[in-house]
């Protein structure tokens, strides 16, 4: 059975609060414990598998969905909801982000914190019987849970919305999840894609857990929101290797910590490095409180097209970092050696050099798709003898197919067809070294073909 659109889907621009739910009377929850998966507490990192009702809702609300990311943005196109409030036979409506004198309440949503985390979620049994959600009603009356084909049939989703209605899904089962409609049709089982499970529904039983972001590579990704601007820096990070507790920026010689955008967890408000400034500095924590890539800080500037404020919802920005990780290389650094280097030999070296001296060569992946769209990963390696100071992939598109989002290399547009070149972060290449970057694309022909590739230095 398709849920309705969620109310608390479709965001205002995030300067203001989120709407608050229209109040429905409480009523008196009559649970058939038998037919109800085993209450459960908020899942963490380290939680084995739980298991709870599954629906599904036809993609996210304008502009934003619950985490505070359009939708062509999202890593996925694979992502789920999860629930605010987790208040049994109570469908009243509370406040949003919960505060803490309610923490009793708060849903595995947890306020926004499990924004932009992957799970593992795995088919389970059917209903034969009612699994409509009414409120005061249990799970699947009137008939029992039972195996079929699609059991163990499974998916790596992206957590990207909320889910707060007044009805027994939302509300008496802590371990639902809401599953974007069109994902149904991407479970896999045996390696195989299963056809059919989203006309053999009702709302079935899955189990899942949380699990480190499949295959990640790069960097995060930082984006400026509707109605950004130098007095209110609103963000939206994602491409999160492990989920997002909090942001840090550093304004007037100290850091502060970001305030959250309303519950979208993905989002914050920061202050430039210099009062009236567009300049921004940040570090990001994961879910578990640590930093991201070892503390490596990021610098970006507001963008040109948001001169007075950001019109569109999603305005990506690209920056420089500083320390942490080597995933990617950090930014070199700006203070030149204090010893000069000694003046090279004037007499020329008895053999030339080859003339593989500056090259290099680029591999294109496409790692994942979704109706309409796909991702593709490209390495970028150095092949000659000598170190690159920076690279040019060229790529050749199919027809209609277009770029709608790149991390860790930035297009040029005055370059010939579609030339994408190094950040400042990842142009210097030793030899046989590689770097990564990565792209989001719109169309269906995936047939890239054999990017060409040009090194300097």
């Amino acid at each position: 059975m398709r849920r309705s659109a969620h109310p608390d889907r479709s965001h205002r621009p995030p300067r203001r609060l989120l709407a608050a739910l229209a109040t429905a009377a409480a009523a008196v929850l009559v649970y058939a414990l038998t037919m109800m998966p085993a209450p459960a507490a908020t899942p963490s990192a380290a939680q084995a598998d739980v298991v709870g009702n599954a629906t599904h809702f036809d993609g996210l609300g304008q502009p934003y969905g619950g985490c505070g990311m359009p939708q062509s943005q999202l890593d996925s196109q694979d992502f789920v909801a999860l629930n605010v409030f987790n208040t049994p036979g109570d469908y009243a409506s509370y406040p949003r982000p919960v505060p803490p004198a309610q923490s009793s309440i708060i849903g595995a949503w947890n306020n926004g914190h499990n924004c932009g985390r992957w799970v593992q979620v795995t088919i389970g049994d059917y209903c034969n019987g009612t699994n409509d959600g009414a409120p005061g009603q249990p799970f699947c009356r009137n008939g029992s849970w039972t195996q079929d084909s699609y059991n163990g049939a499974t998916l790596t989703m992206l957590v990207a919305d909320s889910c707060a209605d007044a009805n027994a899904w939302c509300r008496d089962d802590p371990n639902h999840l809401d599953l974007d409609t069109a994902s149904l049709g991407h479970f896999t089982r045996n390696g195989a894609a299963v056809t059919g499970l989203a006309d053999h529904w009702n709302n079935r039983h899955v189990s899942w857990s949380y699990v480190p972001a499949p295959g990640y590579t790069g960097d995060i990704k930082i984006g400026f929101l509707q109605g950004a601007q130098r007095y209110w820096g609103a963000i939206s990070v994602s491409h999160l290797p492990n989920g997002v507790h909090g942001v840090e920026y550093y304004s007037g010689g100290a850091w502060h910590d970001a305030t959250m955008n309303s519950d979208m967890g993905q989002s914050f408000v920061l202050d430039p490095i210099t009062a009236g400034g567009t300049d921004f500095r940040i570090r990001v924590r994961d879910v578990t409180d640590s930093y991201v890539f070892g503390g490596r800080t990021y610098d970006f500037s507001l963008p040109a097209a948001c001169s007075g404020t950001c019109s569109q919802p999603y305005t990506g920005v690209d920056y420089t970092t500083t320390g942490g990780g080597t995933n990617p290389p950090t930014t070199p650094p700006t203070t030149p050696p204090t010893t000069p280097p000694t003046t090279p030999a004037t007499t020329p070296p008895t053999t030339p050099p080859t003339s593989g001296a500056g090259g290099c060569s680029a591999a294109v992946h496409v790692t994942n798709s979704w109706s309409g769209g796909f991702q593709a990963d490209v390495t970028v390696l150095n092949t000659g003898t000598r170190q690159t100071t920076g690279w040019a992939v060229g790529l050749a598109l199919p027809s209609g197919v277009t770029i709608s989002n790149v991390w860790n290399a930035a297009v040029d547009t005055s370059a010939p067809a579609t030339t994408l070149r190094n950040v400042a972060y990842n142009g210097t290449l030793a030899p046989s070294a590689s770097t990564s970057w990565g792209m989001t694309l719109n169309g269906s022909d995936q047939s890239l073909g054999t990017p060409t590739c040009t090194a300097s230095g």
